[in-house]
């Protein structure tokens, strides 16, 4: 057997450790640090599978997969995929919260940082799978989910999609393949996903409704967005129940309301830290795009906030106007900015509540200054972009924020 494996970064590893776990004579070629244009020039004919990572567009070969394709073709148990603009993450730990909840052999994989193929072999007819699926996963999909949610979309990654069309076009493939027999749970209030699952042949949930009090008022992680979140995935476990959301929640509150106990929320998604001097900090660096630092902005409507914006812009700063709207709320004191994006931010608008700062150290120590002086408030870093001119990438970016915040006394 030859493999040509298209990326060798999480995903290209777990494949390479899969394959020679299973065949004797498999012959695998690694590609990488490759220019996209010339590798679509490449001759892949002598090969049995091309396998593309997620950051690498379709090829459309005959012999191409991905780890999500072949996931789908020979998982033996149902599978709930979610994918969003943002909130793809949260809404799929809520899920694997409230199926553990009712100790269910469920399973968190895809997007969120725990590669496909790696859990295949444990699985079961009894398992359940939990897919976050990004637009780079699904793009070249020909299958579907036997559970699709559809969450809020907004254009993004358009520095690899020619369009944003082309995005949700990718998008599109979560439920465009879904037979009758399945379900589809998509958010009313975006036209964009309403427009998607209109694509499904899927029995249709939209999203959100009306939950009782006593669950509202367990859900731990600020905001409106969240609650949606969390009503997805309420919806999803009901539909992997093939009962409706008001029959889940009539019969099955007190497990509803367990697994909202054990859910602690997913690291720099709005991650609450600690409190100090009156001052409670939230991680948000998982925000690179401005529609999650608008979310994560009106989460705190009523307290004075103190915010870090900036990174690498993923749009050549076309979209630092919006971002220079979301910072316009009333709620908002003052605004330290770092680094591209935030000097960009700097030269083109005069607003006397920005801070610039040169390194996150820095930041940190005028986000406590500002804060503590505006007591009590929140201090909040949501970027609203990527985080590789200064990090080597989101999580390490997150996790020296994390520390610093610790150090504070």
């Amino acid at each position: 057997m030859k493999i040509a494996l298209l990326g060798y970064g999480k995903e290209g590893k777990s494949v390479e450790k899969y394959l020679k776990e299973r065949h004797q004579n498999v012959e695998i070629d690694i590609l990488e640090n490759f220019d996209p244009e010339e590798i679509k020039q490449k001759d892949f004919s002598s090969y049995d599978f091309v396998f593309r990572s997620p950051s690498v567009p379709p090829l459309h070969l005959d012999n191409e997969t991905s780890v999500t394709k072949y996931f789908l073709d020979h998982c033996p148990c149902p599978i709930i995929g979610v994918t969003a603009t943002k909130g793809k993450g949260t809404t799929c730990s809520f899920i694997k919260a409230l199926l553990d909840a009712e100790q269910k052999d469920a399973y968190l994989v895809g997007n969120i940082g725990v590669p496909a193929i790696d859990i295949l072999d444990s699985l079961t007819e009894e398992s359940v799978v939990i897919y976050e699926l990004s637009s780079f996963q699904l793009w070249d999909l020909q299958k579907s989910p036997h559970i699709a949610i559809v969450g809020h979309l907004e254009p993004d990654h358009l520095n690899v999609h020619k369009d944003y069309e082309d995005y949700l076009n990718a998008k599109a493939n979560i439920c465009r393949y879904q037979s009758t027999n399945d379900y589809c749970i998509y958010y009313q209030e975006n036209p964009e996903s309403t427009r998607l699952a209109t694509e499904s042949k899927a029995h249709k949930i939209p999203y959100p409704f009306d939950i009782p009090t006593e669950i509202q008022n367990a859900i731990t992680i600020p905001g409106e967005h969240n609650k949606n979140n969390f009503i997805a995935a309420l919806a999803a476990v009901a539909s992997y129940k093939n009962i409706s959301p008001d029959e889940y929640i009539r019969d099955y509150q007190t497990t509803i309301l367990t697994g909202l106990k054990n859910f602690k929320g997913l690291p720099h998604r709005l991650e609450y830290l600690r409190e100090l001097n009156q001052v409670r900090y939230y991680d948000d660096n998982f925000s690179t795009n401005p529609a999650s630092t608008r979310v994560a902005v009106n989460a705190f409507p009523n307290d004075n906030l103190v915010i870090i914006v900036g990174g690498r812009d993923k749009t050549d700063n076309e979209d630092l106007p919006e971002i220079y709207e979301i910072l316009q709320s009333k709620n908002i004191k003052k605004i330290i900015l770092l680094g591209e994006s935030g000097h960009e931010l700097a030269k083109r608008y005069h607003d006397d509540r920005f801070i610039i700062t040169e390194s996150l150290k820095e930041a940190v120590s005028t986000l406590k200054t500002e804060s503590e002086a505006l007591a009590p408030s929140v201090a909040l870093m949501s970027p609203a972009a990527a985080s590789f001119d200064m990090f080597n990438n989101v999580y390490d970016r997150g996790s020296q924020f994390k520390n610093l915040i610790e150090t504070l006394n």
